[in-house]
């Protein structure tokens, strides 16, 4: 089997969702929409205890859960739950600060050379948004 044959038959990794537990799903996903600017892509249950949400290339699960759900789970000081790839980070800041987010830290630039927007939601979550200066603005080439 030649290396290219090998390489094409190894399963390859698409995309990733992280899935947060929320006391309030309904009002997670108008956080979610209104304030970060996501879309709703779809509720389930009646009435909803899951809801799919996106913006560009990026999706995030929300599901409901018991009473202590959404308690914020012990993590690094400097730790995020989710850290999501972004170009326009300038643009990004000035529209969740127009939108009233919760902004924690930037725009700044790291000493490994990303900038990063670092935002908490409605339910404690820390949602990190970092930008490469050096990448080309597109989507990232093909991994296997």
């Amino acid at each position: 089997m030649s290396i290219d044959a090998a390489a094409a038959a190894r399963p390859g990794f698409l995309a990733v969702a992280p899935q947060f537990t929320v006391r309030d799903v309904s009002a997670a996903a108008a956080y979610y929409c209104d304030v970060l600017g996501f879309e709703n892509r779809g509720f389930f249950g009646d009435p909803p205890a899951f809801v799919m949400l996106g913006r560009g290339g990026v999706e995030l699960f929300l599901n409901q859960g018991a009473d202590d759900a959404g308690q914020v789970r012990p993590r690094a000081a400097v730790g995020y739950d989710a850290y999501i790839h972004v170009t326009g980070l300038d643009e990004l800041w000035g529209e969740l600060a127009s939108r009233g987010a919760r902004i924690l830290e930037g725009p700044v630039e790291c000493v490994y050379g990303m900038r990063e927007l670092v935002v908490e939601d409605c339910h404690g979550l820390r949602l990190a948004f970092g930008e490469d200066p050096g990448r080309p603005v597109g989507p990232p080439p093909p991994t296997g």
